[in-house]
């Protein structure tokens, strides 16, 4: 029997960040634009979290059944480990994804249709990500899809459904957000580097290599706080993001002082704490100068 610390394991509950700080800055430039709806920035929140707990789950299954996860360094997997059947961890994904679905159907009903279309869109890159027969994220592209549907679909998203427009702010904040996301996925698979390579998986950790994606981990978390900066011509508030330049000092320094293995273990959740309150703290900066 698969228990309940298994499937929240499973879940990993230090990626939600990822999921969390889009709906928060997305909802904060709705504020800047004098529009924010606390039900349906809810409903965006629900639709981010269960989308981002899907594809975990459909990653534990499909690097599962690929074999890649027989090695793995960090957290336990659930069918790399034996601890759930395939079976099960995938109708645990498509459960995540049907709970996503039909949140978003309810924003799409009460803004435009068209979001259907794009939800169905984000459900396939959340599957075809290690899933499927062509998965790309074994090509290297899975930072680009986490920066666009992490990053500037979800804040501009959010902003949209409260707003039904888009501001230049949403999109510089999808930008920042999009950034500290792709982070946590390349501290992620710096640490993998050496069991992907063996197991063929070519993440953009493995072609760059194990220098260059240091800097590149660098220069992610040195945008967002650069969008920031930026911001300050919409409002002065959002300075307040600089805040959060202290928890960066952690997770950079492991990261640049070449720590690997388990070793990078904290950095993912050091960066996910990083833009969980660079986010928050840049949503109330946008909010406040309203």
């Amino acid at each position: 029997m698969t228990s309940a610390a298994d499937w929240l394991a499973g879940a990993r509950p230090r990626t939600l960040p990822a999921a969390i700080a889009p709906v928060l800055v997305g909802s904060g430039a709705a504020a800047l634009a004098g529009s924010f709806r606390p039900g349906r920035a809810l409903l965006a929140l629900v639709v981010a979290l269960a989308l981002q707990v899907g594809v975990n789950y459909a990653n534990d299954y499909s690097d599962g059944v690929r074999g890649t996860d027989a090695d793995r360094v960090g957290p336990m997997r659930l069918v790399g480990s034996g601890a759930a059947p395939p079976g099960a961890v995938k109708a645990a994904a498509f459960l995540c994804f049907g709970v996503a679905a039909l949140a978003g159907l309810v924003l799409a009903l009460l803004t435009t249709l068209w979001l259907v279309a794009l939800g169905a869109v984000m459900i396939a890159a959340a599957w075809g990500y290690t899933g499927g027969a062509s998965p790309y994220g074994y090509r290297g592209f899975g930072e680009v899809s986490v920066f666009v549907f992490f990053g500037l679909v979800a804040v501009m998203g959010t902003t949209y459904v409260q707003l039904e427009r888009l501001t230049w702010p949403s999109l510089l904040g999808g930008v920042a957000c999009g950034a500290l996301a792709c982070a946590i996925l390349v501290a992620n698979n710096l640490r993998d580097i050496p069991t992907d390579t063996g197991a063929g998986k070519r993440t953009l950790a493995v072609v760059l290599g194990d220098p260059r994606t240091r800097a590149f981990y660098a220069l992610l978390v040195a945008v967002a706080f650069l969008v920031a900066v930026v911001l300050a011509a919409a409002t002065p508030w959002s300075l307040l993001a600089l805040l959060a330049v202290p928890l960066a000092a952690r997770p950079l320094g492991v990261v640049r002082g070449g720590a690997g293995g388990r070793d990078l273990v904290p950095v993912l959740a050091g960066t996910g704490k990083l833009q969980l309150a660079y986010s928050a703290l840049l949503a109330v900066g946008l909010a406040v100068g309203a």
